[in-house]
């Protein structure tokens, strides 16, 4: 795959990523861990870094997120996790999804991108389910801006590029 159409897509997934980023440390603590409110934000932003992660790794059969994180999102039911995960917990996984995206679109071939993917809704290719997943995070973060516009009267800028710097090689 061509390395100006890599940086693009990473210029632009990873903006996305940073403005989840922004989101998760923009919101107040009281906020963050409020049971009573639905959506609840920290499972607005587990839910988006969950499949960000395993839309990255292509097939659902052999993934598992990384500790402390579990496969509750892939219960039909929508089941929540036990607890409420942390902002510094989820602040990890982001920098794990950020990495993993990362090194995927540097590794991205023609070849790659062509792999046909079987989720329960669907079918697309790894390229196709790239900017599916890409829009994924950002209209979770999109929901969470909008609590807290909602909750604060303010939510974080938008980010035009990624400032997490260049794709590796």
């Amino acid at each position: 795959m061509n390395p100006e159409t890599k940086t693009i897509l990473w210029n632009q997934f990873g903006a996305a990523i940073d403005m989840l980023e922004r989101a998760i440390r923009a919101c107040p603590d009281d906020l963050w861990g409020d049971r009573s409110r639905d959506p609840e934000v920290w499972a607005v932003a587990n839910h988006a870094l969950f499949w960000l992660d395993l839309y990255l790794s292509g097939p659902v059969e052999g993934f598992r997120p990384p500790e402390p994180f579990g496969l509750e999102e892939l219960d039909p039911a929508g089941v929540l996790p036990p607890r409420v995960y942390s902002r510094e917990e989820l602040l990890r996984y982001l920098e794990h999804g950020r990495e993993k995206c990362r090194t995927a679109l540097a590794a991205l071939t023609g070849a790659k991108a062509a792999e046909r993917q079987r989720y329960p809704w669907g079918e697309v290719s790894y390229g196709e389910l790239l900017l599916y997943n890409l829009r994924h995070v950002q209209h979770h973060t999109a929901q969470i801006n909008l609590v807290l516009r909602q909750v604060t009267d303010s939510a974080p800028g938008w980010v035009g590029r990624t400032q997490a710097g260049p794709l590796p090689g």
